[in-house]
């Protein structure tokens, strides 16, 4: 159930409500319906007509995309429990086979509305705009021919027709593609003949013809006779696979991680199909074919009247409509980060005189921590540089300045993830570039992720050797920093350097219980770092906690912050995605709320303040890349950095500030699993405001 008030489409105040789909008397409530309820917001900003339109039709490929991860990981997941006889239920009392149930219920009502949202709405206002999406049978003639004259030319040489008989097995469908079903006859014998066309990926989905854009799939289905010719095409439908994606490794048992990560890609194409979803049009035939072959249930399929893959609408956002998107924003340099308006300053005379705070994407990320990877590389001071690499850009300048450094003789050490979830490839691939250029390059700890968003340079100076520092909550990626929210912290703060240099020995080298001054490291510092300052605010009598997170899933931590509320702490949550917490329960959780925020920029930072952490009214906060899941605390090596001046402190106050008081974008959970959304014309945007403060930093 999404419930949505029609006037939340309007300008006047209104309340949109989602969610509430897992009420039951549990403490917590459950991971995947609280996903679900997330990708829920996302969609809800496709149907608002205040956000610009081809940032709609942006959402609409966002929810595509999101839930396509969904299947392939987590009801993947739910599937193996399943085939393995798992009987124990979830925090929230829930078996694997009752959330699939529920699951599926539940997709089944957000795909509907995601289909009406297309159809009804996005797709008959990009046509008034003159961007017109229309149907192969809308065409006339000559646009038909023109159509023609591009199948002939570009479409017809890179398809390859595959046939389903006795000597021709059902062909291996991949994850994700989309096909085309066809089912024909033979004049010469009557027989009914099935075969599966692959859409190629290569090619653009929405294909232009004159003035309109029309689906690729159709084209291809208009022009059937050319690629099986003397045949009776009878039917033909579009269908797309998911399949289970996630990777299964046994590290213990794997010399070389490397080679053991290219090997599980490969088996990741072959993956169990999970889910199937067609056009609406599909014969029983039809389906009963591929659900055989698929070895499916009829339960996991999902029938559409709009064209699948919604993903392919990002392909019209990069159009020549300014006018349709959201006003362009170009980050501001920091300006204790700039000497004129053309010219960077020396970064490390300015970390030498105190830290710097920096936000994307209000904050430039290519004056910021690129330019400061950069002088690091050309600087003939520096003597080394180590980093650690979870995600990055196809065309990573970090990854140059990295070579650049090796080539000119310094030492630079980069820890690269292999297992970071479908950045697998591009990761062994940058791993092997690096090497080349003579970067020492380490693939992490047998059973631990590295998520951890770290980078120390070694600087050789008239009175001995200074460390300077960037531990931020974002990956070095110069494309997400433009539209993800995060935070980051340069310094040479010698403490840090020290600390920064023993959790990097023991990332490359072995050791164990290290001590961190301003670091929380996990897995084995975080949770009871984090444990022992709830703990503070519960002490203290007046305690006061705000924090601001992707995810909240962690069940003794959910436990915790409980406890803390029962003892008269008040505690505010900001968290994007997934919340397990139930917020205001009388007697549980009478002082806790949570909030949410959707909008423009993707809220990426991790912010974890207490009122009384460096004693009674003294507040403290750190940065990092963890958020409270178990995976995080128990499974990854997560790095939290307490900010130390007290300007900068100020600065994460105003973060929060902003979106504590965020009335535009702002979501916020009730104890029944309900978000509610108030929205209005007057109001605080924390993305349109964030960018007015750091235009005026900027300029002060």
């Amino acid at each position: 159930m999404v419930a949505v008030d029609p006037a939340a489409r309007e300008t006047s105040p209104a309340t949109v409500r989602v969610g509430g789909w897992d009420h039951n008397d549990t403490t917590v409530f459950n991971r995947e319906l609280s996903w679900l309820a997330f990708n829920a917001r996302v969609l809800h900003l496709a149907a608002d007509r205040s956000v610009p339109l081809l940032e709609r039709a942006a959402f609409l490929a966002i929810f595509s995309s999101n839930l396509d991860e969904f299947f392939q990981v987590r009801v993947s997941g739910l599937h193996d429990q399943l085939a393995a006889g798992i009987t124990k239920p979830t925090a929230d009392g829930r078996l694997p086979g009752t959330q699939i149930e529920e699951i599926r219920r539940v997709v089944g009502g957000l795909t509907a509305q995601h289909q009406a949202t297309f159809l009804d709405e996005v797709r008959p206002a990009l046509r008034h705009e003159g961007i017109a999406l229309v149907d192969y049978a809308e065409l006339d003639d000559d646009q038909r021919e023109h159509a023609a004259v591009q199948f002939r030319q570009r479409i017809f040489p890179v398809l390859t027709p595959l046939a389903v008989d006795p000597g021709h097995p059902f062909p291996y469908i991949s994850d994700l593609s989309l096909n085309l079903a066809v089912l024909m006859r033979d004049p010469r014998d009557d027989r009914r003949l099935f075969a599966r066309v692959k859409v190629p990926n290569t090619l653009a989905r929405w294909m232009p013809v004159d003035d309109v854009h029309v689906p690729l799939e159709q084209v291809i289905a208009a022009h059937l006779p050319l690629l099986f010719p003397g045949m009776e095409i009878l039917e033909h439908h579009a269908f797309r696979v998911t399949r289970n994606a996630d990777l299964t490794l046994e590290e213990e048992d794997a010399d070389d991680l490397l080679v053991a990560v290219e090997y599980e890609l490969r088996r990741r194409r072959f993956g169990r199909a999970v889910r199937l979803e067609i056009s609406a049009s599909m014969s029983d035939e039809v389906l009963d074919l591929l659900l055989r072959e698929l070895d499916l249930d009829p339960t996991d399929v999902y029938a559409s009247l709009a064209p699948l893959d919604a993903r392919s609408l990002l392909e019209l956002v990069d159009s020549e409509r300014p006018d349709l998107r959201w006003p362009a924003w170009q980050g501001v340099t920091e300006p204790s980060l700039v000497l004129d308006e053309d010219e960077p300053t020396e970064f490390f005379s300015v970390l030498r005189r105190g830290d710097v705070l920096i936000h994307h994407p209000y904050s430039s990320f290519s004056t910021s921590v690129i330019e400061f990877i950069h002088q690091a590389a050309v600087d003939p001071h520096v003597l080394a540089i180590k980093l650690t690499l979870y995600r990055t850009s196809g065309d990573s300048p970090i990854i140059d300045e990295l070579i650049r450094a090796a080539e000119r003789g310094k030492q630079v050490a980069v820890l690269v993830e292999l297992k970071a979830r479908f950045d697998e490839a591009a990761n062994i691939g940058w791993a092997r570039r690096l090497e080349q250029a003579g970067v020492h390059v380490a693939y992490g700890l047998v059973g631990l992720k590295i998520h951890t968003k770290t980078a120390m340079v070694v600087r050789e100076e008239a009175d001995g050797v200074r460390r300077y520092c960037h531990i931020g909550t974002g990956n070095y990626n110069h494309r997400t920093a433009r539209i993800y929210e995060d935070l980051g912290l340069l310094t040479a703060d010698p403490v840090v350097g020290d600390d920064l240099a023993d959790l990097f020995n023991y990332l490359t080298g072995y050791g164990r219980d290290i001590e961190y001054e301003r670091l929380l490291v996990a897995p084995e510092g975080l949770r009871p770092g984090l444990t022992a300052l709830i703990d503070g605010e519960i002490a203290s009598g007046r305690g006061r906690i705000v924090m601001k997170m992707n995810s909240l899933v962690d069940a003794p931590m959910i436990s915790k912050l409980y406890e803390a509320s029962q003892a008269g702490v008040d505690i505010d949550l900001i968290v994007r995605g997934i919340c397990c917490l139930r917020p205001g329960v009388s007697g549980l959780s009478d002082r806790i709320r949570v909030r949410s925020i959707i909008g423009r920029y993707l809220e990426h930072s991790r912010i974890f303040q207490f009122g009384n952490g460096e004693g009674p009214g003294q507040p403290v906060a750190y940065i990092g890349s963890a958020d409270l899941m178990s995976r995080n605390l128990n499974r990854r090596v997560e790095a939290l950095v307490r900010i130390a001046d007290p300007a900068l402190a100020g600065r994460l106050q105003e973060v929060l500030d902003v979106a504590l008081t965020d009335d535009r974008l702002a979501w916020t959970l009730d104890g029944d699993g309900v978000w509610t959304r108030r929205c209005g014309p007057a109001g605080v945007d924390s993305h349109e405001r964030f960018q007015h403060l750091a235009t005026a930093r900027s300029r002060a």
